[in-house]
């Protein structure tokens, strides 16, 4: 009960203490608030992710891998999925075959052939002078708006348009259509469980981002301590013990994490309202996804008041507080060491034992690798007040702002090391996660095959072609300004056997003129006529040879019962290597010249252009794009890539990008607070140190070495500890140890650069508190 009646007596002191109290408990409140903030952001935001991916699942259009007969309740839907100046547009085309046809959640019904329904964000661009060119892709006349249900967040480019051609389309049973009848918006599967590597990164990306918040609540805490413990002592004249004193002094800290709790809920809806305007990395929410899970939040509410008493009481311990005055054991006893080396020695400890585990040896133990991660990162907040009173002790001579900027830190080191915790703990984590990502990173990011040098874009075409129809689409592809040439290859199947017995091997034949055949296979000499068995292919070449006679259906392959055509491969067909083609397919079979097609007239030849372009053409795409579309709604026409990224990795990637940029922006803030709070604290220091004539650019410069010692060295700590994090996570996943330097300068060159904008942000105030006034006393 005493120590509930002392913690009371601390809150009311802090709130009734007149303007000085307020000050005191508000600027603590802004700090502990800017946390607690965050902290709400990131208890929401898996709850977010999950709406999202629930409306994601309740619109998914893809079958069951089964053929669903047409009935009064089945819908026709192609998927048009496109890209406009780099952001992807998902379109889809709809054909109801009933009254009963299902609606895609956010519609209230199906748009009429030539007709579509929008998201708010797409009628924006084709509305605006931007989307003139997405326009002649998407003509449609815009009829309705999809609501939220029907988009992932209210950034996402998307659309439904009608159609009456879906129904012959399908018939064709091309693999080149995307077409599938549907009676009802299934749920996806449940994808495959992430592996045990992705759930290490993640909880590492938690423990990371997290640990700077819980360090800067910390501090915010300890706003105002000089003063506080001045306080404390008036509180011993009057008959006050120390225990007592403490719990007062924790009490006050009580009252400002309860103000930050309140602060932090209120910045937290505020920020709430806007976040469906901000998108990071491609990723965007509905502000009402925004809602924090109730048991983490109450765990909020419960661990941020308990740290501020705890934090109070723990930074006591070193002072004497007497009626007279405040004596700070720090002076005449140096900070132990060996407490502080035994947190990162014992974090090492947790996660040794999992070296070389992988991803084939099951789950890493979550407790073990949150533990040893944050008891190491831990270690550079314990190891920085020490590291910088080891240093400043030593330090002397220069000018006079160099002077008096360290007489300060060896006179108070625990406030400097306090300002830079924060910042060096997130440096720490990001070199850590840093080293991390980019050992695991060939794992998930891959080369796609495609050769990106050879063409830069691939048109292929949704059904057959007569020779003539498609030379006249490959010269309007070729009129595209920015186009630089293409190349077109044509694709026949054939097989073994007639009437396509189970052991039948497939025959893969490409048609096109020797240059375009020197995409596909290694030629040494080629004339229109000649034709060619390609060997050492990946597919399609097992039955090829010269002189075998081959069958192809002259319909798509869906009516067996029509007579197959027999074909006889000439017998001076000349073998040759095959060749990967410029999508990084490397296809056996035949290569046939237009001179050799004389007995293939009735084939069914599907087509594929590859376009080059001209580098630097931002718009070239898109005007690519639009000329296959005018050509061919149905057509997958697509830019070429050097690499493919794992979808989860990608998510993981995209979280961490949101993340960082939260604490990044909390780190900056909650500085220039924790800052402002200081110079606060030195008024009537500096207005003296004015009236007694010393120089303002001295004693800005004395502030700036106040700030760029601590920084310096908990940069230089921070790079040490998150190299060595970094190193102990390679080991555990299996991974060679290797540091990518340009990318650890860049991490430490980010945390610098925040302190150096907030320490310049903090120069103004620090001009006005240079005035003889500052030394009046009410």
């Amino acid at each position: 009960m005493n120590r509930l009646r002392d913690l009371s007596l601390g809150a009311k002191f802090a709130l009734t203490g007149g303007r000085e109290g307020w000050t005191r408990t508000l600027m603590t409140a802004i700090g502990v608030g800017l946390g607690v903030a965050l902290l709400l952001a990131t208890t929401a935001l898996p709850g977010a992710l999950s709406a999202r991916d629930a409306r994601d699942n309740a619109r998914n259009d893809y079958g069951a891998g089964q053929e669903t007969p047409a009935a009064a309740d089945t819908m026709l839907i192609a998927r048009t999925d496109t890209v406009f100046d780099g952001e992807d547009i998902r379109g889809r085309l709809t054909q109801p075959e009933g009254d009963r046809a299902p609606v895609p959640p956010g519609l209230s019904a199906l748009p009429a052939p030539g007709t579509m329904v929008v998201s708010p964000e797409l009628r924006d661009l084709l509305e605006s002078p931007g989307g003139k060119l997405l326009r002649e892709r998407v003509p449609y006349k815009i009829t309705g708006t999809i609501g939220h249900a029907g988009l992932l967040g209210p950034h996402e480019l998307a659309y439904y348009a009608g159609s009456d051609a879906l129904k012959g389309r399908k018939a064709l049973n091309s693999d080149r259509i995307d077409i599938e009848r549907i009676k009802t918006f299934p749920d996806k599967k449940a994808g495959e469980p992430i592996d045990p590597i992705l759930a290490l990164l993640i909880v590492i990306i938690f423990v990371v981002l997290l640990l700077p918040v819980a360090v800067f609540i910390a501090a915010a805490v300890r706003f105002g301590g000089d003063r506080r413990d001045k306080r404390l002592a008036a509180l011993r004249l009057v008959g006050a013990d120390s225990r007592m004193t403490r719990w007062i002094a924790a009490g006050e800290a009580l009252a400002g994490s309860f103000l930050g709790l309140a602060l932090g809920t209120v910045f937290f809806l505020i920020a709430r309202q806007y976040v469906g305007e901000v998108t990071i990395a491609r990723l965007n929410v509905f502000p009402s996804d925004l809602n924090p899970s109730t048991a983490l939040a109450l765990l909020v509410g419960a661990a941020v008041p308990a740290a501020a008493v705890g934090v109070t009481l723990f930074a006591l311990r070193g002072v004497v507080i007497e009626p007279l005055g405040v004596v700070r054991t720090s002076v005449p006893r140096p900070r132990r060491l060996w407490w502080r080396l035994l947190l990162p020695v014992v974090g090492l400890g947790l996660l040794v034992p999992m070296f070389d585990k992988g991803r084939d040896t099951g789950f890493y133990n979550q407790t073990q690798v949150i533990g040893g991660t944050v008891l190491l990162l831990i270690g550079v907040s314990a190891l920085l007040p020490w590291l910088i009173e080891t240093v400043v002790r030593r330090l002397g001579g220069g000018g006079v702002g160099w002077q008096l900027a360290v007489r300060r830190l060896q006179l108070n080191s625990g406030a400097a090391a306090r300002l830079v915790n924060g910042i060096a703990v997130a440096v720490a984590g990001a070199i850590a996660l840093q080293m991390l990502f980019s050992g695991i990173e060939g794992d998930y990011v891959t080369s796609s095959g495609e050769d990106t040098a050879r063409a830069q874009m691939v048109v292929p075409v949704s059904s057959d072609l007569s020779k003539a129809e498609q030379a006249r689409r490959e010269e309007n592809l070729r009129a595209v300004p920015g186009v630089t040439g293409t190349t077109t290859l044509g694709n026949v199947g054939l097989h073994t056997q007639a009437r396509n017995p189970e052991d039948q091997k497939y025959v893969e034949m490409a048609v096109g003129d020797c240059r375009a055949l020197h995409e596909v296979g290694e030629l040494t000499s080629c004339k229109d006529g000649d034709v060619f068995v390609a060997s050492g292919g990946e597919f399609g070449g097992e039955g090829a040879a010269a002189g075998a006679k081959l069958y192809f259906s002259p319909t798509d392959g869906g009516n067996r019962k029509e007579t197959e055509i027999a074909y006889t491969v000439p017998r001076d067909a000349r073998t040759v290597p095959a060749r990967t083609d410029p999508v990084g397919i490397k296809r056996g079979g035949l290569l046939v010249t237009p001179g050799a097609m004389r007995n293939l007239a009735k084939a069914r030849v599907y087509y594929t252009t590859y376009v080059t372009t001209r580098p630097g053409d931002a718009l070239v795409a898109d005007r690519v794009l639009n000329a296959a579309w005018a050509a061919d709604p149905f057509t997958r026409a697509r830019q070429l890539n050097d690499e493919k990224t794992a979808v989860k990795f990608a998510g993981v990637r995209r979280g961490l990008y949101i993340g960082a940029a939260a604490v990044l922006l909390l780190i900056g803030t909650s500085l220039l607070v924790s800052m402002l709070e200081q110079l606060r604290e030195r008024k009537r220091l500096l207005s003296s140190l004015v009236a007694f004539g010393t120089r303002r650019t001295t004693l800005s410069w004395s502030v700036l070495w106040q700030t760029a010692v601590p920084v310096a060295l908990g940069l230089t700590l921070a790079a040490a500890v998150g190299l060595g994090l970094g190193a102990v996570l390679l080991r555990m996943v299996g991974h060679p140890i290797h540091v990518d330097w340009p990318s650890v300068a860049g991490m430490v060159g980010i945390g610098g650069a925040v302190v150096l904008l907030v320490t310049a942000l903090s120069l103004p105030p620090l001009w006005r508190l240079m005035r003889p006034d500052g030394l009046r006393t009410e």
